[in-house]
């Protein structure tokens, strides 16, 4: 008697139906091509990592939702939970063959173990690009505006919002908070999910009340980019940090300046904006769909100087600065506001007349496919009943046309099955390419 097992899937883990993975293979190939406008390249590394490797320098919630186990050779290892950590492996690894400043894309499924919702999963895919081996301010507005692109071909409006984590450590040692800086990092981190009077008794319980309060007051200053900015720099006094988020803005500025049609800034100066990973050092953000802020950010990141340096025995450290776009998330968001792209399947198809001209059939589908017409051929036997079946195949496929040939396949006029208007017509291979087309 054959075993039974249950088909079922692991929570948080998906399968994609073809209609579903082919709107996420286009939004991805969209995502790709901006990436390649800007010069950035493609790398890729493996999914499994040395345990070591990717606990070295994670820190927060990270480290407890990774998915860790010994392998057949006893060995240590886990599933990679983000394509930063890896890529700093990479660069240590590959120090010598790669030119700097190199800039790179990568776009792969990466796992946590963490609690399922919308748009959050324990299997996802993330799209990231970095630039490493500069430190100049120049690089962070590139990884902003390449952020902001990417929305901007997606037919997305996002507002970035934007900090930095140096000036925020800076105002904690003002206030004598240096030490606790990671907790306090953390517990700020949290404020969108658990909101200000939670954040305020975690506050509270690391650094007392006094300080809790002026922490609040730094992350909690509003106004414009430069209103904020010249706030911050009062509470955590003039210093270099400030000074960046300032080139930074002048860049940003000129940009808006260019784009005539920008119906509002994109960028905005949020202190709150934090980031719970320890690597990060220096300019941060993330990126918020202004139709939908609720869902949370689509698009995270910062520069982390000194993470490269953590599997290297080069005393000079490799700085660099990147972010990562969540595809799970944002395709939820798009789904919700009604932008999901239609699923852009093959449109035409050749009917199976004689299963003995399969190969009439296929060359047939290559002279279409010549032309840039991409064409299915149907596989199964033919008979009057059997094409009926196959328009309804074709329809169910998405498809507006079938092809039926003739008894000369390559020679002979073709019958042209229009599937919406339920027509059938007869033409030449000329004709009907200018009607597909």
């Amino acid at each position: 008697m054959a075993v039974y097992i249950e088909p079922k899937l692991l929570k948080g883990f998906r399968d994609f139906l073809p209609g579903a993975e082919i709107i996420r293979r286009d939004l991805t190939e969209k995502i790709e091509n901006t990436f390649r406008s800007f010069g950035f390249v493609p790398i890729d590394t493996p999914a499994i990592e040395y345990a070591q490797i990717l606990l070295g320098k994670g820190g927060g919630e990270t480290e407890k939702q990774i998915y860790r186990f010994s392998d057949n050779g006893e060995r240590d290892v886990a599933l990679r939970f983000d394509l930063t950590v890896p890529f700093a492996r990479f660069v240590a690894l590959h120090r010598a063959e790669l030119s700097f400043p190199f800039k790179r894309y990568h776009i792969g499924k990466v796992w946590r173990g963490e609690n399922t919702q919308r748009g959050r999963y324990r299997e996802f895919t993330q799209c990231d690009f970095d630039i490493i081996g500069t430190d100049s301010p120049a690089s962070d507005f590139e990884i902003i505006l390449l952020n902001r692109t990417v929305f901007k071909n997606l037919g997305v409006d996002v507002s970035i919002h934007v900090n930095h984590r140096g000036l925020f450590n800076k105002f904690l040692s003002r206030i004598g908070q240096k030490e606790k800086s990671a907790d306090v990092l953390r517990a700020v981190d949290k404020l969108a999910k658990i909101g200000e009077e939670k954040t305020h008794e975690s506050l509270c319980e690391l650094s007392g009340e006094k300080n809790a309060n002026l922490i609040l007051e730094f992350i909690g200053a509003k106004g414009s980019f430069d209103e904020v900015l010249n706030r911050i720099t009062e509470l955590s006094g003039p210093c270099a940090e400030s000074q960046r988020l300032a080139q930074l803005r002048g860049y940003m500025l000129d940009t808006c300046a260019l784009e005539k049609d920008l119906s509002c800034e994109p960028f905005v100066l949020n202190p709150s904006i934090t980031r719970g990973l320890d690597y990060y050092t220096g300019v941060v953000f993330e990126t918020f769909l202004n139709e939908m802020p609720d869902i949370g950010s689509v698009c995270s990141g910062g520069r982390y100087d000194n993470l490269a340096a953590l599997y290297s025995k080069e005393k000079e450290p490799v700085s660099g600065i990147g972010t990562s776009i969540g595809l799970d998330r944002l395709l939820a968001a798009l789904e919700t506001l009604g932008k999901l792209p239609a699923a852009k399947s093959c449109k035409t198809a050749i009917a199976c007349a004689d299963p003995d001209k399969s190969g009439e059939y296929q060359a047939l589908a290559q002279k279409l496919r010549l032309s840039g017409i991409p064409c299915e051929v149907f596989i199964d036997s033919g008979g009057e009943k059997q094409l009926v079946k196959q328009f309804i195949h074709a329809e169910k496929k998405g498809m507006s046309y079938v092809l039926i040939p003739g008894k000369d396949t390559l020679n002979d006029k073709i019958t042209l099955r229009n599937l919406a208007e339920r027509q059938n017509t007869e033409l030449s291979f000329d004709e009907l390419l200018k009607i597909i087309r």
